[in-house]
Formats: structure tokens, sequence, C-alpha cells
């Protein structure tokens, strides 16, 4: 032990990391014994309570319970990195121990900690954690720090010196590398979740190594702002669904601990935005459950245990209406790949699911670097109605070339559908640099990420430009014509004169998408696409839709003559994914220079017809 600690401080004054000067420093003179972490020793007795007062609560702990048992046979997990990610392992050792622990602190039953004991051991043999890929060492950490917090009762001394000397050489410390270390200057996901994973396991080690512990600790609640503020001024996530679910996550799991370990957030949650996320969150998935998976995201809705935390803190139990859903009408045992899971009963078990009621609210917008606006008709009917569209720019963490694009859904179906991510190895594999987020980066090569595939617009078949930004400029909730409005035009600067885009549900039963745009001194093409699901029939001025026996009408409106098409989305190349059973369709339209044309396209389900008249946007 004397010799470690020796290395330690040798290792930390040799690495480069960011001292606090002045900033918020914690007091580790305050932390309670273990379990520290989330839960404290005795608090079991209020889950417990919440499991037999609640049914939804009594399956969701024997869903975890049961996964916790699956696990005890599984094989040991090996150090076999996917490229340049060791992920899928941290993930899973976050997995394992986590059920493991919960499992042995609600039951009692040394089969699961006995199994936790080996996993922790086993991942501590590790050669290393990966560090050139830091959020696989950030996870790793945080998985292999409730392990040994929450059964630290149980730990032989052996067990205890060899788990906690692993969380400090292979986690905390190579965070103090200069090399390692980037991610405290982000304001995304990374620093999100690396400052999380290294608290996790600074708290459970403050009482063998309070040194870099302290220095850990001190630095997040430092550096975590910085993503934080990225929420600013309404709560809008600027990574989109399913990285709001990573970043999010382990935010709050962060504030969670920080909160139960010290009895304070540093102030944290003050800032603006962040408390008010939860709105995005929810709004973001649509009547069908489908979430609004712009940017880098999946297109299947996850059910999501840090909704239960930001109902908690608002005192809005509307809030997690979406999450009551899921447990309500969906197989909890699905849950179970949901690695974070079992924090749900930390954060959900003093809410009276029963007496939830629906939001009031049917409309949502949030400014920010990815402004978006959500409408609906409905939070109970199956058939209700629902547009939402976004703004932004391609330049943000994950982001693709989808400003203006929208999504629209009735009677059940989505109609108007986005591709979001491909697989991140599927393409790094074939060496395409998928990160850069400059004009010329071969990101905007891949089908799904550029404008061409999404539903918005594409000029002369150029891309968007990805320094450009677009707020919304105006927005209305009235159920009779609920709308926003952006100016995209730095996002097609040199490209046209002047375009602006404004999305409406009217009165609640057609979409409208309105299109202005001022062509320059030179002929111009407009594009202007819809990715979709349904079967196409094509006519003039107009398509028709046909999916699991509806019916939407897609209308166009416009001064100049519109060419109908449709476009394939089957890959071109060896890196791009298949696409089955979608198509793109819309139309081209030729403007002459310096021309003014408003285009207007609704959406009419079908039995609907055009109610409103035809007004320019500024009138709207």
């Amino acid at each position: 032990m004397k010799t470690l600690s020796l290395l330690i401080l040798i290792l930390i004054s040799l690495t480069s990391f960011g001292q606090n000067s002045g900033g918020k420093e914690v007091d580790l003179q305050k932390l309670p014994a273990h379990p520290r972490l989330l839960l404290l020793k005795g608090e079991e007795q209020s889950i417990k309570r919440a499991i037999v007062e609640n049914r939804a609560w009594e399956k969701m702990h024997n869903a975890i319970v049961a996964e916790a048992e699956k696990m005890i046979n599984l094989p040991m997990l090996e150090r076999i990195q996917i490229g340049r990610r060791l992920l899928d392992k941290s993930r899973e050792c976050i997995r394992r121990v986590f059920y493991l622990s919960y499992a042995y602190r609600m039951t009692g039953d040394k089969k699961f900690f006995d199994r936790a004991e080996k996993e922790m051991l086993n991942v501590a043999k590790f050669t290393d954690w990966n560090p050139n890929h830091f959020l696989d060492v950030a996870e790793m950490t945080l998985g292999m720090a409730i392990g040994y917090d929450w059964l630290n009762d149980a730990l032989s001394d052996e067990s205890k010196k060899t788990i906690a000397n692993a969380i400090v050489m292979k986690g905390l410390i190579p965070s103090l590398d200069r090399r390692y270390n980037y991610w405290q200057r982000y304001t995304h996901n990374w620093n999100q979740v690396c400052n999380a994973g290294l608290s996790y396991g600074a708290i459970a080690v403050a009482s063998r190594y309070p040194g870099v512990a302290k220095q850990i600790l001190d630095r997040a609640v430092n550096t975590i702002h910085l993503p934080m503020e990225d929420y600013q001024p309404d709560g809008a996530y600027p990574e989109g669904y399913i990285y709001w679910d990573y970043g999010t996550s382990f935010n709050v799991l962060f504030l969670s601990a920080v909160d139960k370990a010290f009895g304070t957030d540093f102030e944290l949650t003050s800032i603006p935005g962040f408390l008010k996320t939860g709105g995005f969150y929810m709004n973001m998935t649509g009547v069908t459950g489908l979430p609004f998976n712009w940017g880098d995201c999946g297109n299947r809705a996850v059910f999501n245990p840090a909704m239960f935390w930001f109902a908690q803190k608002n005192n809005d139990p509307s809030l997690i209406w979406v999450e009551k859903g899921y447990l309500d009408n969906w197989d909890v045992s699905s849950f179970t790949r949901n690695r974070l899971l079992p924090a749900v009963m930390v954060w959900g078990k003093e809410i009276a699911l029963d007496k939830i009621a629906p939001p009031a609210a049917k409309a949502w917008m949030g400014q920010g670097a990815n402004p978006v606006a959500m409408f609906r008709t409905s939070w109970t009917d199956l058939n209700a109605t629902y547009l939402a569209f976004k703004a932004g720019s391609p330049s943000v963490n994950h982001g693709h070339m989808d400003i203006g694009s929208f999504v629209f859904e009735s009677n059940g179906i989505r109609w108007a559908s986005d591709f979001g991510m491909q697989d991140y190895e599927s393409l790094e594999s074939k060496g395409i640099r998928l990160f850069g987020r400059t004009q010329d980066s071969e990101r905007w090569k891949v089908f799904r990420y550029n404008n061409f595939v999404h539903n918005t617009l594409t000029v002369n078949r150029k891309h968007q430009r990805v320094n450009g930004y677009a707020k919304i400029d105006r927005y209305s909730d009235n159920p009779a014509f609920s709308y926003a409005v952006s100016d995209l035009t730095a996002v097609y600067d040199g490209q046209v004169a002047g375009v602006k885009r404004g999305v409406a549900l009217v009165e609640g039963k057609y979409a409208m998408i309105q299109d202005e745009i001022t062509a320059k001194d030179t002929a111009t093409t407009v594009r202007w696409t819809m990715l979709t699901q349904a079967d196409v029939t094509l006519s003039k001025n107009s398509a028709t839709l046909k999916k699991e026996g509806k019916e939407l009408l897609l209308k166009v409106k416009s001064g100049s003559k519109v060419t109908m098409k449709t476009w394939s989305t089957e890959p071109t190349t060896d890196y791009d994914a298949p696409n089955p059973g979608t198509i793109l369709v819309g139309f081209e339209v030729q403007l002459p220079p310096g021309k003014k044309e408003t285009i207007q396209v609704t959406l009419l389900p079908k039995g609907t017809k055009a109610s409103k008249k035809s007004q320019a946007l500024e009138s709207w």
C-alpha cells in the first residue's frame, strides 16, 4: 500500500491537469461511510416499501434481480477491443456490477456478491481500460466504483485493495495525463460521462487515496458546468435524443452522487436550462413511440431512469408520462440491457406512479445550439397528430446536415422519417474519418449524414454550410395554428440570396411546410425531399403515400413549375449502410436568377382538406 501511494504521488507530480485555482472545492471530511454512492446504508428500506406498495416497482425490481441471476453463469469479460473502442466491455462491466450489487443489497443473497466480486477482480487484471478512448476508462471506473462502494462491507481487505488500486491506477491516474484529459474542455457528452465516471471512482476510494480523489472531484465540479451550459436557455440538448440519454444520464448520475455524498450539488443545477431539459426529452417522443431521431441517433425509443430524477427535482411527475407508458405497457425485462436501470429504483421510489396525469402542454420549443419545436394534439390518443421541427447547425457534436428537417405522424403512422445514425465502427473500419466538422470533412460523404436525404432543402446539389446556424425566429403553440419559423439563409450561404422555412400543425389535423426562397443572380435548382417508409405514387404536383391501410396526400403549391420525384435510398458505396423499406419523395423546382418563390407543401391525412389560406411567413 505504501509503495502504491508513493507511486501515485510521483505520477501526480509528473502529470498535467487543471489545478483548482479559486474554484469550488469538495470537503472529503463530509463523506459518509460506505455505501456512499446514490444510496446510503439503510436506504434500501425505502425501495422495499415502494416494491410492496406499487406493482410497477415490484415488476422492475424483479426484472433487475432476475437479470442478475442470469449474470451469474455468464463467461467473464475479456479485454477485447472493437476497433478503437473497449466501450462495450466497459458498459457491460457497469451493467453486471450495478445489477449484482443492487441484487445483493436488496436480497442479501451471497451469490450476487460472489459474482460481483469476481467481475471486479477480473476487470482489475486488465492491462488497462483503454485510455486512448477515454469514455472506456470512465465507464469502467464507474462500474468498478459502484461495486467497491456498495459491497464494501462484505469485501475482503485483499479484494478492496486490488479493486481500489485498479480504480486509481487504471481510472483516476490516466485522467490526470495531458494525453488523455482533453475531454475536460469539451462542451458535450464526453465531459459529462468522463467527469461522472471518474468522480464515482474518486468518491469510492476517497478514504484510501484522499489526495488524488480530491483532485479528481475538484476538477469535476469546476468543469462539468461546460456541457451543462449548452442546455441554455430552454433545455434543448444539442446532441439529440440518444445522446441526451447518454450525456444527460451521466450528468444526473454525477449530480445525484455529489449531492448524496457532500450534501450539495455545488449550485450546478442553477445553470439556466438544465432542469428544463426533461421537457425536451419527453416531447422528443412522438405519438407512435418513435423518437425525433435527428443527428446521430437510432430510431428506437428507450426507457430513461434519469427522467425520474428530473420529475423529482422539478416536482413535476408528468415529466415521466412517457416512461410511465413504458412501465404500464411494455415487458420491463426488455429494459435490462440498460446498464443504468437500477438507478430508477433510487430516483423513482418516492413517486406515486398511479397518480401521474398527462402533461398539460402539448407543444414545446427550445432555442440553443440546435433549436427544436414540437407539437402534438394529445398525450393519450394513439391516433393523435405530431409534428416536430429542428433548426440549428451541422457543426454541433454528432450533428447532421439536417437544418430545417421535420418529422410528421398521424393516424398511428410516421409519414416523414429520419434515418438517424450509422454504426460508427461500420464506417471507421472502412477508413472513414467520421468526426470532422469542417465543410470538406469525410463525414458529409456518408449517405445518412448530408442534406440530400433529410427532410429539408438542397440547393444546386450542394451541401448545407457547416458553419451556418439558424434559430427559431417565431413560434406559436396556438392549437388552431401551431407553428415555428426559421431563417435558414446562413445554412445556404452563397447558394441563395435568402431562404425561410415555416412548419405548422393546422387545426391539429394536417401539416404545412412553407419555404420562401430568393434565388441569387444565377439560375437555381431547389430540391425538396422527405424520407418515408410508405409506398409512394406520384401525380402532378402531388404524391399519395400509403402504409398499413392508411393514406397521406403530399400536395405542392408553387408559382414555379415543380417536377415530382422519388429517389432511391440504396447505398452506392461500400461503406454506406443499407436502408430497406425507405424512399425519398419530393420534387425539384428551377428558379430564374433573382426569382423569389413561395413553395407550400401540405401533408393531408386521408379525409382531410386544407383549410388555411396561403399567407406569407411574416404574417403567420
